[in-house]
């Protein structure tokens, strides 16, 4: 009577675990060398290692095999940026990674939550970025520097005394009155949830309550947005985000509906 092999590949699961390798002979090699057990097995499309241990010790052997491969990227990278570095006052490099410390931007963060394996450090209030990042790294830094430099202290200030004296530093000291009064206008039947960053017209801000205040359309069309007919907006209280709420905030899943927008 014929085996069934069907059942072999069942009974071989029960007892081992599967490694799904990419299809390179020094790969497949040190593979088999780690773990000369293993058979290949076409129902399963996949190495098989028998044991009751063997899901661990392949996790563990493909942990050690990523690492590696990171590690030779990143001593590419680093070749790479030595040969063309980026030069900036913004960007400073260890052995391990870049550093990147710039006035805060929303423009910033943005392009460096794009870039892979970037990460923020809270208490040095700064973003690292490994060297293995460098191609897209040096692809944004372009729209980084820029964005960085426009919000420089002396920047802002240079813009706002280039307005004295002219009808645009009368609407923005307005709007600026407006804004220390800590308040928005959202719908009177939709209360947005509290205490987390919401992206508004404003910027990003962190609703904390509303008292039911109904806002004057005329107020919400001159500061915020066109209101609409027999629409009702009460206003709202914010406080601002910490840099570190801002820059650990991710925008949502989804793109923001029209009606949204409007």
């Amino acid at each position: 009577m014929e085996e069934d092999p069907n059942a072999k590949v069942q009974a071989e699961t029960r007892v081992g675990a599967t490694a799904d390798l990419p299809h390179d002979r020094i790969t497949v090699q040190r593979f088999r060398e780690s773990f000369p057990r293993a058979r290949w097995s076409d129902s399963l499309n996949a190495w098989f290692v028998p044991g009751r241990t063997a899901e661990r010790r392949v996790g563990r052997w493909l942990a050690e095999m990523e690492a590696e491969a990171d590690a030779f990227a990143d001593e590419k990278g680093r070749d790479a940026f030595a040969f063309d570095p980026i030069e900036s006052r913004y960007l400073e490099t260890t052995p391990s990674t870049f550093q990147i410390r710039t006035p805060y931007s929303r423009t910033v963060v943005n392009e460096i939550r794009e870039i892979p394996f970037a990460r923020w450090d809270a208490d040095r209030r700064l973003w690292t970025v490994p060297y293995r990042s460098l191609d897209e790294l040096r692809r944004r830094w372009p729209a980084i520097e820029a964005a960085a430099a426009r919000n420089e202290p002396e920047e802002r200030k240079a813009r706002r005394e280039a307005m004295k004296g002219t009808d645009e530093e009368e609407v923005s000291k307005a709007r600026l009155r407006e804004r220390r009064r800590k308040r928005y206008p959202v719908p009177a039947d939709d209360a947005p949830p509290f205490e987390r960053a919401i992206g508004t017209h404003s910027g990003v801000v962190i609703f904390t309550g509303t008292d039911g205040e109904l806002a004057d359309p005329a107020t919400v069309t001159t500061f915020y947005f066109p209101a609409g007919q027999g629409e009702e907006h009460v206003w709202a209280s914010w406080r601002p985000g910490s840099l570190e709420e801002l820059v650990t905030t991710w925008p949502a899943r989804t793109p923001p509906r029209e009606g949204e927008l409007a």
